[in-house]
């Protein structure tokens, strides 16, 4: 299965999406703000990073733009898992390199269908 890193700061949300993706067999590792994220991508090289939007630190931008902006994370699939619905928001999510959009709330079911999509 695929390596997965959620970066996610509400740690209930965070603590879900890590027990569904475990559950279907993917390794998940969780960072709770964007710097920490951008850290942890560095350290796993993920298959995958779902990314929330509004974190402390840098935002799921900003850490999407980061990855985007190095060749190692070339391959890497970045979900934007966000509360933030506006069409503007995601155009701009996907301008920036995102590779799905997934607005909050959202079920386990679909998580893990858009996931299977990606990896």
């Amino acid at each position: 299965m695929a390596s997965i890193l959620v970066v996610e700061d509400d740690t209930d949300v965070a603590g879900l999406i890590e027990l569904r993706l475990t559950a279907s067999g993917h390794r998940v590792a969780v960072a709770h703000d964007g710097e920490a994220g951008v850290a942890a991508a560095r350290a796993v090289l993920p298959d995958l990073v779902i990314l929330d939007w509004m974190m402390p630190r840098k935002t799921g931008i900003e850490v999407c733009t980061e990855l985007r902006a190095d060749d190692r994370f070339l391959s890497t699939k970045i979900m934007m898992l966000t509360a933030r619905a506006k069409d503007a928001d995601r155009e701009h999510a996907f301008a920036v390199g995102v590779d799905d959009y997934v607005t909050k709330p959202f079920t386990g079911r679909e998580l893990l269908a858009r996931v299977s999509q990606l990896v």
